[in-house]
């Protein structure tokens, strides 16, 4: 098995998400080097040595270090994404507006309750499952 030569690449996107518009994503190789990842603009970053390590960090999320290994290929392609994408959104703020409706009109507490178990969940993703809301995928 043939190693790859130096220099290696790493091309990491980011994805065109609602969530991801509000947070500064960058990308953390080796520990020491910091590169901002803007919206739908991929990123390349020149790494000299086999083994690099890559995280992905807003500074409250990160997720789990990643080694790459370098054999066949020079270069490595990812996409940064959010766990809530924008269907989970909308569909979460359409079902808390149709209950928290439905505990308006009929007077029933337990709808209105029920209606804010959408934002719970979301908080718990943000808040709580922090190492997961931000993730790394290859392209």
């Amino acid at each position: 098995m043939r190693e790859a030569t130096a220099p290696y690449y790493i091309v990491i996107t980011r994805r065109n998400q609602v969530l991801l518009s509000f947070l500064r994503i960058r990308a953390i190789v080796n520990g020491n080097q910091i590169y901002p990842l803007y919206h739908d603009q991929p990123v390349t970053i020149t790494v000299e040595e086999n083994h690099p390590k890559v995280v992905i960090t807003d500074g409250f999320h990160f997720t789990k270090p990643m080694e790459l290994v370098y054999h066949h290929l020079n270069t490595y392609y990812f996409k940064v994404i959010c766990v809530i994408d924008d269907v989970q959104l909308i569909a979460g703020a359409f079902l808390l507006v149709v209950l928290y409706l439905v505990g308006f009109y009929t007077g029933i507490f337990l709808f209105k309750l029920i209606s804010f178990a959408p934002i719970l969940y979301f908080l718990f993703l943000y808040y709580i499952n922090r190492k997961e809301f931000i993730q790394i995928t290859p392209v």
